[in-house]
């Protein structure tokens, strides 16, 4: 099969992206502990907040044209929206400058609501600094995030809810991040079912270099009226790129980049990479792939797999250079592109020569590989180790906090924490990596434990009894990427 195969039904490398604009209109979150009558109340007006939110989308959908741009949007940004996308935010989230947290600002909601209505309508809203706070990331880095103030995350939330359906109909089906109806098991079906049913041999693992904090506010707001006319909506996302973030009690302007953790960020985020990657991608594939391509995308992470080796040095090549244009880069030292898939390995075994590479993908190590008895091709799919070792850290630092808890209250704490890790990684051939995370984790409980007492009375004997109480034993959870990909994709 070629790049010019036109009748292709491969989502993943779309002549015609697949529309999901059908998304939840609010997630539900547990109210504050209240008498009974007062919770009931809170629960009904909910779900009459989850109501107004589907209806203003249906409304948008409606009007969606994609040949014209939208210039009137501000006034389904209602009260009742507006409540929607406050019960949408997490409640126990730390707050920001303004210090008011989730259950404080519902203590007087609908009035707090109408006041913050009027000032958004009549341009009296004013955007908050966002506070600057940073949490550890793998290899001992530190990730910036940027905490919004109550209102602003409201505010935030209300137009990603109207502006959610727009750009679902412009959205491409290989991106996969931050989208209603898709996750990160998606994007991870469609490239397992890309690499095993397509003519892939080299796979390019390109990295985005501190996407988040380079993002261009001009290029951005350019890409935003692309398809806004609303004046206002576009005054707003400029309000929250300017408003700076408040770092050791100093405020401190932004020129570039949107903060991580931000409401709205994951969709600024999806707009700027889809003018910048995703319709260069599609016309790069249709005017000089030679052969098979295939391309997921989830946030600022892709993976594009080719057929010709060719293909793969010209597509980087000219990847760099595009990406130059719109204030961002490669990270050279995460971008690889590898000899990878089904006639690669086959042609190294005949040789006598090691396996291909591997590499990561969403906390999965991709591994070629064989079926067992060794017929045929196996995409092998294990947890990477740096989420392997990095899920042990994290509870090991958590078991020591803990340590002096009654012994059934920190086995269901670790029991939560295992089914957690099942829910993601207990997929279809990487049940041993998973079985490794709960054996690490009962060594270090027994050690943690242990250490409670200077004579150190526990014995394995008891140890084991105390972990096949507490510990759920793993298995596998999910199908194999083809089952579940040709069950969303019947094409």
């Amino acid at each position: 099969m070629t790049h010019g195969a036109e009748k292709s039904d491969w989502p993943i490398v779309p002549m015609k992206p697949a529309n999901k604009v059908d998304m939840p209109a609010a997630e539900s979150v547990e109210g504050r502990g209240r008498a009974e009558g007062n919770a009931g109340r809170q629960s009904t007006v909910r779900t009459q907040s989850r109501a107004a939110v589907s209806q203003a989308q249906a409304r948008i959908r409606e009007a969606v044209n994609r040949k014209e741009r939208l210039t009137a949007l501000l006034h389904h940004i209602t009260v009742d929206v507006l409540r929607g996308a406050f019960f949408s935010l997490k409640k126990r989230a730390a707050p920001g400058v303004d210090e008011v947290r989730w259950d404080q600002y519902g203590e007087d909601l609908e009035a707090r609501l109408r006041d913050l209505h009027a000032r958004v309508h009549r341009g009296a809203y004013r955007a908050l600094p966002s506070r600057r706070t940073t949490i550890p990331k793998a290899g001992g880095k530190l990730r910036p995030l940027g905490i919004a103030a109550i209102e602003d995350k409201i505010v935030q939330a209300a137009v990603v809810i109207i502006l959610t359906p727009i750009y679902e109909a412009e959205f491409l089906s290989f991106s996969y991040g931050f989208r209603p109806g898709r996750s990160q098991h998606d994007a991870l079906d469609a490239l397992a079912y890309g690499i095993k049913g397509r003519n892939v041999r080299w796979i390019l693992d390109a990295d985005i270099r501190s996407f988040f904090d380079t993002i261009s506010h001009d290029w951005l707001i350019r890409f935003v009226e692309h398809r806004i006319g609303d004046r206002r909506i576009v005054r707003l996302i400029a309000k929250w790129l300017k408003a700076g973030v408040l770092e050791a009690g100093r405020r401190v302007e932004t020129t570039e980049g949107t903060p991580q953790g931000a409401v709205i960020s994951p969709l600024l985020a999806n707009i700027y990479l889809h003018y910048v990657y995703d319709l260069w991608v599609l016309q790069w594939r249709k005017r000089h792939a030679n052969g098979d391509m295939i391309v997921v995308r989830y946030a600022d992470d892709t993976i594009v797999g080719f057929q010709a080796s060719g293909d793969a040095e010209r597509f980087l090549a000219d990847l760099t250079e595009r990406l130059a244009r719109f204030a961002l880069g490669l990270n050279p030292e995460k971008t690889r592109l590898i000899a990878f898939g089904r006639f690669v390995a086959e042609g190294r075994k005949a040789r006598g020569e090691p396996r291909p590479e591997t590499f990561d993908f969403l906390g999965f190590t991709h591994i070629c590989s064989r079926k067992r008895g060794g017929k045929g091709f196996q995409l092998r799919r294990k947890t990477a180790c740096k989420s392997k070792w990095g899920a042990v850290r994290r509870a090991a630092e958590e078991l020591r906090r803990r340590r002096h808890a009654p012994i059934d209250e920190q086995g269901r704490w670790l029991a939560s924490v295992l089914k957690g890790h099942y829910g993601y990684f207990a997929v279809p051939t990487n049940i041993a990596a998973v079985r490794a995370v709960r054996h690490h984790l009962k060594i270090r409980w027994y050690e943690s434990l242990r250490r409670r007492s200077q004579r150190r009375r526990l014995k394995w004997p008891r140890m084991n009894e105390i972990v096949a109480k507490h510990l759920p034993l793993p298995r596998i959870l999910h199908p194999w990427p083809e089952q579940r990909f040709l069950v969303k994709h019947p094409r």
